[in-house]
């Protein structure tokens, strides 16, 4: 059961029933995960490949002495990249100690915000995934722009403990 589905079971939820998430970008998609599930972000630095992993393991960096496993979600995901980055234009989103047994960060292309979004601002029918792995936990409609002139901006909300523990 999501979190969402939990507000609405347990009452009638109101404009005050909010999420926090990390909004970040791969390629021309905008995604974002628990605020809660991240444990820091830091600017990309050199990972050393692991010989033999899976494409989506991108290799290990070694974090103020703590070894940890980056995954590409781009890979992962099968997302066409937007432009040429270099690792110096890349972000690592390491995650909570609790979203895996092992230390882990995922490399995105950018991170743009941390955003607070009424519950009502969030779309579930579009839960799962095309492999129905489920790890789309619904999409975000994130206003932009001016008063008067705003338009919706969808922000695609993922499960990452949901997907790390689909990898194992």
């Amino acid at each position: 059961m999501s979190i969402v589905d939990n507000l609405k079971q347990t009452k009638r939820y109101d404009q005050e029933d909010e999420i926090q998430v990390v909004e970040f970008i791969i390629g021309d998609d905008k995604f974002a995960i628990n605020l809660f599930d991240v444990r820091e972000i830091v600017e990309a630095s050199k990972i050393t490949p692991l010989p033999h992993a899976s494409s989506y393991i991108r290799g290990i960096i070694d974090l103020r002495g703590e070894i940890t496993t980056i995954i590409d979600l781009r890979q992962l995901l099968q997302i066409q990249a937007a432009q040429d980055l270099t690792t110096a234009d890349l972000r690592f989103i390491v995650l909570d100690d609790t979203v895996s047994a092992q230390k882990t960060g995922i490399v995105v292309d950018e991170v743009t915000s941390v955003l607070t979004v009424p519950v009502t601002d969030i779309d579930q029918a579009s839960r799962g995934s095309v492999e129905e792995g489920g790890y789309i936990l619904g999409i975000i409609k994130k206003e932009i722009g001016e008063k008067g002139e705003s338009k919706k901006e969808l922000v695609i909300w993922i499960d990452i403990r949901e997907l790390i523990s689909q990898m194992d």
